[in-house]
């Protein structure tokens, strides 16, 4: 019984969702299992427009709702998209409903754009081409509307 283990050798199984390219894999298309844990499904970041009307790099990639739940898929797309918003706010960008306009909070703000930069600095090597462009993106017109801000 043992030699007929050994005789067998071993079979590797890649279960990488992703190729080389980043692209989905053929079998990972289809519906996937409950038990499966979700993969990150980042699309080509389009710029959404800001409270202001500006640009922003705070584009929300492609999100199955009916998979996500009321609150949407947390993926690494949508934690950055969240800590852009939060800039943005803190930036003047988005008006604050509460208070009825614009709230600027230039320390809040450049704590969020350094947290930003550092998850770009700790995730490098590690982040797909999409996101590596989404975080690039933010962190750049996060980085401008500080500059923008605080000269005023």
């Amino acid at each position: 019984m043992e030699e007929e283990e050994k005789s067998k050798g071993f079979k590797i199984d890649d279960r990488r969702r992703f190729s080389a390219e980043g692209e989905l894999k053929p079998e990972h298309r289809g519906e996937k299992a409950a038990d499966e844990p979700a993969a990150p499904s980042v699309a080509k970041a389009a710029p959404a427009s800001g409270a202001s009307g500006t640009s922003t790099a705070a584009a929300a990639p492609e999100m199955r709702q009916q998979d996500a739940g009321p609150l949407g898929e947390l993926n690494f797309a949508s934690f950055m998209v969240g800590l852009s918003s939060q800039a943005l706010f803190h930036l003047g960008e988005i008006v604050d409903p509460q208070a009825g306009g614009p709230q600027v909070d230039l320390p809040a703000a450049q704590q969020l754009i350094d947290i930003v930069g550092m998850l770009k600095d700790k995730t490098r090597g590690n982040l797909d081409q999409n996101e590596q462009a989404l975080i690039d993106e933010i962190l750049f017109e996060l980085r401008m509307k500080y500059v923008e801000r605080s000269s005023r």
